[in-house]
């Protein structure tokens, strides 16, 4: 996580917590305890939520000015804050601001990269001196995604839940435009209906085999290739991400995906000028849930 600004008696912290999006992402099996085995290149991106920490004597509060968050165990925010308090024995409480500027449940992993902020924040703010690895035993139980937030890299390749992170040099020298068409998804429901094989998709457990190439060094078209198995769920359902698909890619994008469960379609633009004209265009039809970003290279 980015640090913006950090008193010399630390009393207070904010924190900026990137989005991601998923360059590729397979669904390998389904395990026994019903959670999916998948592989997935993950690239966090400069789109970025604001959380400010400050301490206070007890009790945890959190607010999230302008949404319908709710500000307790219902948010992962609050529920990062009681793994750390919980793991740590620390007594103090905290008073956390959330400021969301990337879209609620759109795959794009806004709550898991808020979540590993918070527990990477109150490290820093209580001074407990714990390792990475001691935080990503907090951090880990939080959700399956929160791992990748944890590492201080730009990209990775996700494996097992999502849980088992090698880090990789992420590729730079393009834009991305990501389209939210404005309405959630649940990541838990696309699981839930993902087809391990069908008429449509009969390949998924008959491949088998996980992608061994490096990936990282990789020309962007060679991403839509290896695709994303969860549109054949979100898609059936929302036809209009696949129409979002297309325009990114008469608009230049050299790959044009849906990100984690959706609905966030994203496009790889190798011109800056393409990717900003495509911003513009496309602005004009979805208000307010277009961004243009960068990979970011924390």
């Amino acid at each position: 996580m980015k640090e913006v600004t950090q008193k010399d008696k630390i009393s207070s912290l904010t924190l900026k917590a990137p989005a991601k999006i998923n360059l590729f992402l397979k669904v390998l099996n389904r395990r026994p305890d019903g959670f999916h085995e998948i592989e997935s290149q993950m690239l966090k991106i400069e789109l970025f939520d604001i959380l400010h920490l400050s301490r206070q004597a007890e009790a945890i509060s959190l607010s999230c000015p302008g949404t319908t968050l709710p500000a307790d165990q219902g948010n992962l925010v609050y529920r990062a804050a009681q793994a750390f308090f919980s793991a740590t024995g620390i007594k103090a409480g905290i008073k956390i601001i959330l400021e969301k500027n990337i879209p609620i449940a759109a795959g794009l992993g806004g709550g898991s990269s808020d979540a590993a902020a918070v527990v990477i924040g109150l490290n820093t703010l209580f001074n407990t001196d714990l390792g990475r690895e001691q935080l990503m035993e907090i951090a880990r139980p939080l959700g399956a995604d929160v791992p990748f937030f944890m590492q201080g890299c730009s990209a990775a390749v996700a494996t097992g839940i999502g849980d088992i992170i090698q880090q990789v040099e992420p590729m730079k020298g393009f834009s991305i435009v990501l389209v939210n068409p404005g309405f959630e998804v649940s990541t838990k429901w696309v699981y839930e209906n993902f087809p391990l094989t069908s008429n449509s998709n009969p390949y998924i457990l008959a491949r088998g085999q996980k992608v061994t190439r490096d990936f990282h060094g990789a020309a962007p078209g060679l991403y839509e290739g290896i695709g994303n198995d969860l549109e054949v769920v979100t898609i059936s359902r929302y036809p209009e991400i696949e129409d979002i698909k297309k325009e990114l890619k008469k608009a230049g994008a050299v790959t044009s995906l849906m990100s984690g469960s959706g609905p966030t379609v994203f496009g790889l633009f190798l011109s800056e000028e393409d990717a900003r004209r495509s911003f513009i265009q496309l602005s004009r039809k979805f208000l307010g849930n277009v961004f243009l970003a960068r990979p970011y290279i924390p």
